[in-house]
């Protein structure tokens, strides 16, 4: 596989096998939250800067999907615990469910799906981020 570059990246994929209420106690949908995301040490942090946007990928079994949309705040940092990313999310009322994802022509090739235990983070190419907002509706 070629390395990304910054015009293949749309948005930005931050997962968590932790449910939103486990993230942020009492995070009520549509509300924006302040997070700082774990992210695996790799070339892709080079190419995450403030502004881009991203969601957030549930993993699991419980409602896996798309449950927040945000934005990078700050640059990647490298804490002794290992690199993390600071974000501020909207909290969807209505997450994207995995299936509605994989039902969608476009979607369904984003890496994320097409790869589950892949890097964090992973990544939307325009149309992919396109459909994902398209199924997320007025929330998005």
């Amino acid at each position: 596989m070629t390395k990304l570059t910054p015009a293949d990246v749309a948005c930005w994929v931050l997962k968590s096998s932790r449910p939103a209420a486990a993230l942020v106690p009492a995070w009520a949908p549509g509300a924006e939250a302040a997070l700082t995301r774990c992210v695996r040490r790799s070339y892709r942090l080079e190419l995450m800067t403030p502004g881009q946007p991203c969601l957030l990928w549930v993993s699991g079994r419980d409602a896996p999907g798309v449950h927040a949309l945000g934005a990078l705040t700050g640059p990647v940092t490298d804490p002794p615990g290992g690199p993390e990313v600071p974000v501020r999310w909207r909290l969807l009322t209505d997450p994207v469910p995995r299936v509605e994802l994989l039902a969608d022509p476009v979607a369904r090739k984003a890496e994320v799906l097409r790869m589950p235990a892949g890097s964090n983070p992973s990544w939307l190419s325009a149309p992919q981020y396109a459909a994902v907002l398209a199924l997320a509706g007025p929330q998005a």
